[in-house]
């Protein structure tokens, strides 16, 4: 899954952005908001909301952040969010999932469409891509958390299905019925995890040349930007030369 981990990586790159981190605690506030909204307002008791407020942490978002988006989901004027997954066919036919919570159905799929058709890609239905993914879970942790073999252990013990470790860190795939109880058993042995999360994890990859790499990442980076998308998914395949003029 090497492009999978390289489009991981320039999120990641991204992240270390101010004006990003800005965008990203404005998503994690919201993903908070909707999971203390639609269960309990205490993490202990909410599975969603632990591994949201568990990815805020993770994210050096600030406690006070943390506990207003708790409490926003408890106000009586609290926006209501709609979760839609929009799927289509990106330059080169790689495939995309883009994962949305709105206030406005509308506005986002004008936009998404958009996003596709300025690109040279194609919005498809619900079910047109995603059959080519896999739902997931995804643990990472920073390479500081051991050597590959240390982490390889760790995971077998815990019921993780695989591991993939690079100079960029550990990812840690699990079952996905099997993730809370994974990553406790992680946290127990590895300490907290960078992010932990559901994912689409592309089955297989769709090479892509430098063309067509640049357009890709333009729509990756339009789709991100997006205040209504939550999390992007791409099976693309980019040689290492190619993301490094890229990057």
């Amino acid at each position: 899954m090497a492009g999978h981990s390289k489009f991981k990586n320039i999120m990641h790159r991204k992240g270390r952005q101010d004006a990003v981190r800005s965008k990203m605690f404005s998503k994690l506030s919201k993903e908070i908001t909707v999971a203390a909204k639609m269960g309990d307002p205490d993490p202990a008791s909410n599975p969603r909301l632990r591994l949201a407020v568990q990815n805020a942490k993770a994210q050096s978002m600030p406690k006070d952040n943390i506990q207003r988006a708790i409490n926003k989901s408890q106000a009586g004027d609290a926006d209501t969010y709609e979760e839609i997954r929009y799927e289509g066919y990106g330059p080169a036919g790689v495939a995309v999932v883009v994962e949305a919570l709105t206030d406005n159905r509308n506005r986002s799929a004008s936009n998404i469409r958009s996003y596709f058709t300025k690109c040279g890609g194609s919005l498809g239905e619900t079910g047109s891509v995603s059959f080519m993914f896999d739902r997931v879970g995804e643990i990472v942790y920073k390479p500081e958390a051991g050597e590959a073999d240390a982490v390889l252990e760790a995971a077998i013990e815990a019921g993780a299905e695989d591991v993939q470790s690079d100079e960029g860190g550990h990812t840690i795939y699990t079952a996905f019925e099997d993730l809370n109880e994974v990553s406790a058993a992680l946290e127990s042995a590895l300490g907290e995890a960078d992010s932990t999360k559901i994912i689409w994890k592309p089955q297989n990859l769709t090479p892509v040349d430098a063309d067509k790499a640049q357009t890709i990442m333009k729509l990756i980076d339009m789709l991100e930007d997006d205040d209504d998308v939550q999390n992007v998914y791409a099976n693309f395949d980019i040689d290492d030369e190619t993301m490094a003029a890229l990057a």
